[in-house]
């Protein structure tokens, strides 16, 4: 395991590796990145934790986690140049997944206090959460398979923490649902962008069992 620091520190680390760089886990700051490195770990799957282009560029797929704002984290994606990074890769057609923010910054815009602009891989909005008991849906929840997909193929139970959800202009890039107040997005899939609302890191072996598809290229 190697570590060097970025140029600019907020900008996460410069070469954390466990193995061979096969997946590349973009670090900006925002994201569970220790649970989801602990979740690669126990899969054996080869991973680098980085914010350097050319080091995520070796990469065969990227992992894009975040906890915490819409916003802020937008603005974090831009201060490390990631933004447009994370565009020519997905034109690219090498394989995104974005996980629980990670996934709502791939959307078009949020209405997360304020208006803030995304990412736009997926044409749609992030919303608040309405008709819930309560803001936040947080803990176990079904996740059912809208159709029939190799990333997400049966209905499982996995953990979920949020009050925005993922509103695509178009319906059928949702492959899986749960149910919050009324059904919400739990997984998206828009070609080689991909996205899941819950943390398949901390879903036991269901969502053990997503990352190592994501990782196989079962998807």
């Amino acid at each position: 395991m190697g570590h060097a620091a970025s140029p600019d520190a907020r900008c996460g680390r410069r070469g954390l590796y466990q193995g061979s760089s096969m997946i590349g886990m973009v670090d900006y700051g925002v994201g569970n990145v220790g649970s989801l490195g602990n979740a690669l770990r126990h899969l054996e799957l080869p991973f680098v934790l980085s914010a350097d282009h050319d080091e995520l560029n070796r990469c065969e797929n990227l992992i894009l986690p975040g906890v915490g704002a819409f916003g802020p984290a937008m603005e974090r994606l831009r201060s490390c140049r990631l933004d447009g990074f994370l565009l020519e890769w997905a034109a690219s057609g090498k394989p995104l997944l974005g996980i629980c923010l990670g996934l709502q910054l791939l959307l078009s815009a949020s209405r997360e206090h304020g208006k803030h602009t995304g990412l736009g891989l997926i044409p749609g909005q992030v919303r608040k959460i309405r008709g819930a008991p309560r803001e936040v849906h947080m803990g176990w929840n079904k996740v059912i398979p809208r159709h029939d997909n190799h990333l997400v193929p049966r209905p499982g139970y996995a953990y979920f923490v949020h009050s925005y959800h993922c509103v695509p202009d178009d319906p059928t890039v949702v492959i899986a649902d749960t149910s919050y107040g009324g059904p919400l997005a739990a997984a998206i899939r828009k070609d080689n962008v991909l996205g899941v609302q819950f943390h398949p890191e901390k879903s036991q072996e269901y969502g053990l069992d997503i990352l190592r598809r994501f990782a196989n290229g079962k998807f």
